[in-house]
C-alpha cells in the first residue's frame, strides 16, 4: 500500500446492549448513589461462570454429552469438563470421573449471556417472583436453574436430559450492598 492510499475503513462494532447501558447510565448512577470520587472505583462485572453438575454422567455417559452441547448452545463457547477430586462410594463415584461442565464467560461473550438471560430466560421461568437477593459477602452473586429449557435457544423436542445450573456473577464490587446495586441497575429481577 502507497502512502496515498488509504486503508479500508473496518465497520464499527457494535457493544452490547447491556455493556452500552453500563456505560451510559449504571456508572453515573452507582457514582451519586455510593459518592464515588473516581469512575475507575465503580463496581463492575468481572466474569459470569456457567456450571452444569451432571451427576448422571457416572451412570450414562450420553448424560454429559448432552449438558455438553446445551451449554455450547447458551454460551457460545466449549466448556471445561470437571471431574470428582475425591472418591464418594455412597454415590459410587471415583476419583477423576467427569461430573460436570463449565464454562467462564468474560467480554463481550459475557455481556451478550447476561443480556439474554436477564432479559429473555428468566421471564420464562413458571411461578417466578424475583430472585433471592443474597450475595457471598464480596459483591457476587450465584444463582440456580432447574432446567435448561428456559433458554430460547434450547429446542425442547432436542432435549435428551433436563439438567439444571448454576450461573455466578463475579464484580468487583467490595461489599454485599454494591454488588446488589449494580446488578439491580443492570436489570437483575430481585425480590422487592
Amino acid at each position: 500500500m502507497t502512502s496515498t492510499e488509504t486503508a479500508p475503513a473496518e465497520a464499527p462494532k457494535t457493544l452490547p446492549r447491556l455493556l452500552q447501558l453500563y456505560r451510559e447510565k449504571v456508572i453515573d448512577t452507582l457514582t451519586k448513589e455510593f459518592d464515588y470520587q473516581n469512575p475507575m472505583v465503580v463496581p463492575k462485572l468481572v466474569k459470569v461462570v456457567v456450571n452444569m453438575g451432571v451427576g448422571k454422567a457416572v451412570e450414562n455417559k450420553k448424560a454429559l454429552e448432552s449438558a455438553t452441547k446445551d451449554l455450547i448452545t447458551i454460551t457460545g463457547q466449549q466448556p471445561l469438563v470437571r471431574k470428582a477430586r475425591v472418591s464418594v462410594s455412597g454415590f459410587r463415584l471415583r476419583q477423576g470421573y467427569a461430573v460436570g461442565v463449565a464454562v467462564t464467560l468474560r467480554g463481550s461473550r459475557m455481556w451478550e449471556f447476561a443480556d439474554r438471560l436477564i432479559s429473555l430466560a428468566i421471564p420464562r421461568i413458571r411461578d417466578f417472583r424475583g430472585l433471592p437477593t443474597k450475595l457471598d459477602g464480596q459483591g457476587n452473586y450465584s444463582m440456580g436453574l432447574s432446567e435448561q429449557s428456559v433458554f430460547p435457544e434450547i429446542q425442547l423436542d432436542k432435549v435428551e436430559f433436563v439438567q439444571g445450573m448454576d450461573i455466578t456473577f463475579v464484580t468487583t464490587a467490595s461489599t454485599d450492598k454494591e454488588g446488589l446495586a449494580l446488578l439491580s441497575h443492570l436489570g437483575m429481577p430481585f425480590r422487592k
